[in-house]
């Protein structure tokens, strides 16, 4: 991964979970031109600061060396319309709902059907619009909600 995409990463997670760069560089112990930065894909972070990044946004680092002729990639930072969809008080109502229910943390929840939702759209290969967003969340609340037994 390249230092533009963990910036689309960083950012991705953090506006995911609802965070300013403030929030995550204090909970991190980093400065808040440095986060900025790694976000903006400048900077070189050693692996510690990357490790109290994800502490601070709620993940964990994962390090892989792949052979260079390997294809597989993780999944992409979720889509801009995902984000702003997962602003709306729908999006919070229906995490709020399904951390209480699973008593889950809402920061994780949140984090969790963002991840699932943009799965979704990578797998399509095309952004979506807010409907699409709305209809896919709620087929995720409902079998989170009721498992088929």
């Amino acid at each position: 991964m390249d230092h533009v995409e963990l910036g689309q990463r960083l950012r991705a997670r953090r506006a995911t979970l609802g965070r300013t760069v403030a929030s995550v560089a204090t909970d991190a112990g980093l400065s808040v031109p440095y986060v900025a930065n790694l976000e903006n894909g400048r900077g070189n972070p050693t692996v510690a600061a990357l490790d109290r990044l994800a502490d601070a946004l709620g993940t964990r680092l994962t390090i892989t060396l792949a052979d260079p002729d390997t294809t597989g990639r993780e999944a992409p930072a979720p889509p801009p319309s995902l984000l702003e969809f997962a602003k709306g008080r729908r999006f919070r109502r229906e995490c709020a709902a399904l951390a209480a229910m699973t008593k889950q943390q809402e920061q994780v929840v949140r984090a969790n059907l963002v991840a699932a939702l943009a799965a979704v759209a990578g797998a399509l290969g095309r952004d979506l619009g807010e409907a699409d967003w709305q209809r896919l969340l709620d087929a995720l609340v409902l079998i989170l909600a009721h498992p088929a037994g």
